[in-house]
């Protein structure tokens, strides 16, 4: 199924690992043509057709970003290591290239390949819950690398120890075009409904644990180590994943 990826990027124009072990995870996002959402999504569930009919096994979850500019999907899915980069790729994915080529590719705008690697250290213990339908993504690019993860920690520690885990799996991104994010964080949710469920921010537990003046200067020392940050919701697309 990785296959896939490299098509996408090579023709012109959040599926989750378990447990605390480091993994991979592929990313690929998909702008599609304004006007040609339902060709895609037509496109998209021919090929997933064809990858079943042809006994392919690789899973892949598909997102579409709730807010933003355009129509934008996120195609997912996990690598132990970068060993399995060096692998062929299966028979179905070779076999079902063309419905690539042919029946998704002529309505995509661009894609955006990235490599990511989880943080096991500082994200949830037990990885993504397997009911996870929608997922907040929190990107930074920073300035800082060193002092970011610092107070990731601290935040994330003070989680662990107020509320038994943390919220979300971190991923430190692996290289990239220097406009990108350098790390992100996906908490899960249930659904939509889930975001309605009043809880405390991430800060709020800190201040509560640590008091305010230690608060403020962590707060100070985030600021001082992230260049730019942006948010986006994304919804699990069961019907185009695998």
């Amino acid at each position: 199924m990785r296959k896939l990826f490299y098509a996408l990027l090579l023709l012109p124009f959040f599926a989750v690992s378990q447990g605390n072990e480091a993994f991979l995870i592929n990313l690929s996002e998909i702008t599609v043509k304004p006007g040609h959402n339902a060709q895609f999504v037509e496109g998209v569930k021919s090929w997933k057709k064809c990858y079943k009919d042809n006994d392919g096994k690789d899973p892949w979850n598909m997102w579409k970003r709730v807010q933003g500019e355009g129509t934008v999907y996120t195609m997912t899915s996990t690598m132990a290591n970068w060993a399995e980069m060096d692998k062929d790729g299966d028979a179905a994915g070779k076999e079902c290239r063309m419905a690539v080529v042919n029946l998704i590719m002529p309505h995509v705008k661009s894609v955006n390949y990235n490599i990511a690697r989880s943080m096991p250290d500082i994200s949830r213990s037990t990885g993504m819950p397997q009911d996870t339908k929608v997922v907040w993504v929190y990107n930074a690019k920073t300035s800082n690398s060193g002092s970011f993860r610092e107070v990731v920690g601290e935040l994330t520690a003070a989680t662990k120890k107020a509320e038994g885990d943390a919220r979300g799996t971190w991923y430190n991104v692996q290289g990239g075009a220097p406009e990108g994010a350098n790390y992100f964080v996906a908490v899960p949710f249930k659904n939509f409904a889930d975001l309605d469920v009043d809880r405390d921010g991430v800060w709020n537990i800190y201040e509560k644990a640590n008091g305010k003046a230690k608060t403020d200067a962590l707060r100070a020392k985030m600021r001082a180590s992230v260049s730019s940050d942006w948010s986006y919701i994304y919804s699990l697309n069961e019907e185009l994943s695998f």
